[in-house]
């Protein structure tokens, strides 16, 4: 059960180094992506994929770049992963019971 949540939150970081990049570099391709971050090409361009189609990146002939949804999901990042921490923080059992006693 929870080997999947932390499956889930490394493909999302990996995902958001990759968004990162392409902010910070664009125009960039795979391979240069590749090689800075040390993940193979086929798991960037999954990352990839997985942005073009959250339309938070677009292809180029010289690379991927940024669109103009991507601002506003950086703006609200902070703030989803806020309340996301929250909700893991709810669920811990050990204070839970710690609180009670």
């Amino acid at each position: 059960m929870i080997d999947r949540l932390e499956k889930e939150v490394d493909m999302l970081e990996r995902h958001l180094q990759v968004l990162r990049m392409v902010i910070e570099s664009e125009p960039i391709g795979i391979v240069k992506m590749s090689n800075e971050t040390g993940y193979p090409h086929h798991k960037v361009r999954y990352s990839l994929r997985v942005l073009e189609e959250e339309n938070l990146i677009e292809p180029s002939s010289q690379g991927a770049i940024t669109t103009e949804r991507t601002d506003e999901f950086v703006g609200e990042l902070d703030g989803k992963i806020d309340e996301i921490s929250a909700k893991l923080d709810e669920m811990k059992i050990s204070e839970t019971a710690e609180a009670e006693s």
